[in-house]
């Protein structure tokens, strides 16, 4: 295959997927992973995709209708996940009453506490045993566990969320827009987003860069309802609202 048609196909499957990994791609095109990354570097300096620690990402406005699955988002961005939990964990104080959204940056974030004086409410099952092996005091609603995020959702976790108030929460999202707001592609679990958001004091949405520009077809939070801390923005339009932590590297 010459190097145009590999970089058409690449785009394509970008395009298609909006986010698409290393792994994903060489078993698309049949080459090696070190010739899809130089691939990717060139296509990310020729601005046709933003190339991300283990994968790429589509760039512009971009509507995404459904859920990476767990195994696919592990691939993208680990380096800028582990930096934004880092920076988030160190918010958490010892009187905190804590809710933890299920994802997998918010996965880090509970890798990262070290504050186990806290108490800690968290719809994911895989979250709630980490916080647990850690000493920690943590409570999980009853409901219907999603595949692809492995969140806990449903009317019995909605009527013991809506029961709490949080000190302070910590989210997920699948798209960042000023106009939309936060976004997600299931009613299901904005439902529990929103209702949780709501009941936090403090709100922060944990985000690296590649989530900014898309929406998802469900508003769980407005955009300046949150904090939003991130490795990085994206682009300058974004510079303007002061409700964005970026942690750098």
């Amino acid at each position: 295959m010459l190097t145009e048609e590999r970089w058409s196909a690449i785009l394509e499957l970008v395009e298609k997927e909006k986010a698409i990994s290393v792994t994903e791609l060489e078993k698309e095109l049949g080459v090696s992973a070190s010739t899809i990354r130089r691939d990717l570097t060139q296509l990310n300096m020729m601005g046709k995709l933003l190339k991300v620690h283990g994968g790429a990402t589509s760039i512009g406005t971009q509507y995404v209708n459904r859920d990476l699955t767990m195994d696919e988002k592990y691939t993208l961005y680990s380096e800028e996940k582990r930096r934004i939990a880092e920076f988030a964990a160190n918010l958490i104080a010892p009187t905190d009453f804590v809710y933890i959204d299920a994802g997998t940056t918010t996965e880090m974030l509970v890798e990262c506490i070290k504050e186990h004086r806290a108490t800690y409410v968290t719809n994911s099952m895989g979250h709630a045993l980490k916080l647990v092996r850690k000493g920690c005091r943590v409570f999980l609603p009853g409901g219907e566990i999603k595949n692809s995020t492995e969140a806990i959702v449903g009317a019995d976790a909605i009527e013991y969320i809506r029961r709490l108030h949080f000190t302070i929460g910590f989210f997920g999202t699948n798209g960042i827009s000023p106009e939309v707001g936060f976004t997600t592609p299931d009613p299901n679990e904005a439902m529990i987003k929103r209702l949780a958001i709501g009941h936090s004091k403090k709100k922060y949405i944990l985000s690296d860069r590649s989530k900014f520009q898309i929406i998802s077809p469900v508003t769980f939070a407005a955009f300046d309802s949150a904090t939003v801390i991130t490795d990085s923005i994206p682009d300058q339009k974004y510079k303007k609202y002061e409700n964005i932590v970026e942690v750098g590297k």
